[in-house]
């Protein structure tokens, strides 16, 4: 039976009880006489017993379960467990995040497109109007251009007729241009180069498609109306992917160097594709890309392949051919992760129900929500002593945990109502987690707040491309980001993710060095951004080497990785 049914029904049903009630009454008043003492005993109690069954089965319809409402199961089950607070402040949000989310998606193929906001507080950090308008504009270019578009199919020819490096020039009529983003690395990486393609794509023009892999279908929802941005599986260079690298003929770092022995030779004139290697081991002729001189060659190549483990956006930054359009499109500088991670990476249905499970069960009714992300390069068994002094160092110091009564069984709080913490702890291994645990357990605290250690799971060692491992810490990400207060590991993409999803500032646990626990143990970053690990250091105009972290206010070297690059606010 449909929703929109069960009212009238319960209505019906009460109206029919009412009837006979008030006929029986009727027959009452004019019979009276006629009726033995038994026979209106009997009348009385047969109304009585039936009174309840007709008032609960009104209730039922007028309130029908959860389950029982095809398509609504998961919002109302949802929206019973969040806190009332939660659902206030979600009442005030616009459902579709500051229109970051265009209207029209099929709301039940994913649920935490439109759900999210339901455990996430209300973000000061707004789109702006161009930056909404420029993701309108791209999502009719992908519904033009997309997979299996005749504009695609067009393109995909010229393609396919391209037997070698030298047997095609490329058009630059063609209407619709391309970036292909391979899979590469592990997880924080990936959705760190995806949203820095997207933002390249946004920039030239061109159309963002997703090598899926192994398990990237599995992880996210599509984030573009009307047409995937997963590559098809008959793309034609597909099976090519393994082999392309810096000698390949069509490696746009390698016919730069070419270029210098033969005048005649440039990107366009080669190839109907080029080979982008924006990898860490990347060289001088590969970043060269970053150039606005090699932009303009690059712009006539409809097919661009990209493999890339760095965020690449800062040099984006630096390119004075996209200075306006980047202005416009975030006059805040330090959102730009922030905001092109809300619009682009929503979990899927299976993953986004593990993330909430896993909320509600051990966050949900917490006052504090503390995320500890444990992330060391140092070879060895872990947990590492120095580590664990480091965090101890860190999250006493900064006072995001209290310290506890060593001498006392029992502390009650000299003042103020004691909070409940839930601390979220990320590792690979479960030890720093356990050893937090047992502290908080054995003893404690000195302002009489409750301290509750959770670890969502322990791989023991990073498992690139395997399904249920990026499952797993794809939803580890996306509950660190739902933290109110957050500690990473310097150099961790892991980290990036959760602080720029969340939109926080974290505190980062500094590299230790010879195994010793750093003194201080750790800083209040001043951005959001993620940290772009391997930026060119080339000034493209006066063709020589140049401190590319001096050059803008709003680009400066990071504070985990002292040649690294990172967007921050000039003020």
């Amino acid at each position: 039976m449909n929703i929109e049914n069960y009212q009238p029904v319960s209505a019906i049903l009460l109206a029919i009880y009412q009837f006979h009630y008030f006929s029986f009454l009727r027959s009452l008043s004019s019979k009276f006489r006629q009726i033995t003492p038994m026979t209106l005993t009997k009348l009385l109690s047969a109304l009585l017993v039936s009174l309840p069954f007709f008032v609960n089965l009104c209730i039922v319809l007028r309130n029908p379960p959860p389950e029982r409402i095809n398509g609504f199961a998961d919002a109302r089950i949802i929206e019973t467990l969040v806190p009332n607070d939660t659902k206030r402040e979600y009442d005030s949000k616009d459902k579709l995040q500051d229109g970051l989310i265009a209207p029209g998606f099929d709301e039940a193929s994913c649920l935490s497109r439109y759900q999210s906001n339901l455990y996430r507080k209300v973000s000061p950090q707004k789109p702006s109007s161009h930056l909404l308008s420029r993701l309108r504009s791209y999502e009719d270019l992908h519904k033009k251009c997309g997979p299996h578009t005749k504009p695609y199919n067009k393109t995909l020819e010229q393609l396919k007729s391209s037997s070698n490096p030298s047997s095609t020039s490329a058009d630059s009529s063609e209407e619709c241009k391309y970036v292909v983003w391979i899979s590469y690395s592990g997880l924080g990486n990936k959705i760190l180069t995806i949203s820095s393609a997207f933002l390249y794509a946004l920039l030239s023009n061109r159309i963002l498609l997703v090598d899926p892999g192994t398990d990237m279908a599995d992880l996210f929802c599509e984030p573009f109306p009307e047409n995937s941005w997963l590559l098809p599986n008959d793309f034609p260079l597909k099976d090519q992917f393994v082999t392309l690298d810096q000698k390949s003929p069509h490696c746009h770092g390698n016919i730069l160097k070419k270029k210098n022995n033969t005048k005649n030779t440039s990107p366009e004139s080669v190839t109907s594709f080029l080979y982008l290697h924006l990898v860490h081991n990347n060289d001088d002729q590969d970043k060269l890309f970053f150039c606005d001189e090699e932009q303009i060659p690059i712009e006539k190549v409809p097919w661009l392949v990209m493999r890339t483990n760095i965020y690449f956006v800062p040099s984006l930054f630096l390119m004075p051919s996209f200075e306006q359009e980047l202005e416009k499109l975030f006059p805040e500088k330090e959102t730009v992760f922030h905001l092109l991670g809300k619009y682009l990476f929503h979990p899927s249905n299976h993953v986004w129900r593990m993330i909430t499970r896993y909320y509600q069960a051990y966050l949900a009714n917490a006052d504090e929500r503390i995320g500890i992300q444990v992330r060391t390069f140092e070879p060895g068994p872990s947990p590492f002593p120095h580590v664990m002094n480091q965090i101890y160092a860190c999250v006493f110091k900064e006072k995001l945990l209290p310290l506890v009564e060593r001498k006392k069984p029992i502390v009650t709080a000299s003042s103020g109502i004691p909070k409940l913490k839930s601390v979220l702890i990320t590792s690979l291994t479960s030890g720093y987690s356990e050893d937090v645990r047992n502290m908080y357990w054995e003893h404690p605290t000195v302002n009489g707040d409750t301290i509750g250690v959770f670890q969502p799971s322990h791989e023991e060692h990073q498992q690139t491309d395997k399904n249920l491992h990026d499952r797993k810490a794809w939803v580890e990400m996306y509950l660190l980001s739902l933290c109110d207060m957050l500690v990473t590991s310097a150099q961790s993409t892991f980290g990036y993710v959760a602080q720029g999803l969340g939109g926080l500032k974290p505190w980062i646990l500094y590299k230790p060095e010879n195994r010793t626990t750093p003194d201080p143990p750790c800083g209040r970053v001043r951005s959001m951004e993620p940290c772009s690990h391997a930026p060119p250091f080339y000034d493209c105009k006066a063709k020589k080497k140049v401190d590319t972290g001096a050059i803008l206010p709003h680009v400066r070297h990071c504070e985990d990785v002292a040649w690294g690059l990172q967007l921050v606010e000039s003020h």
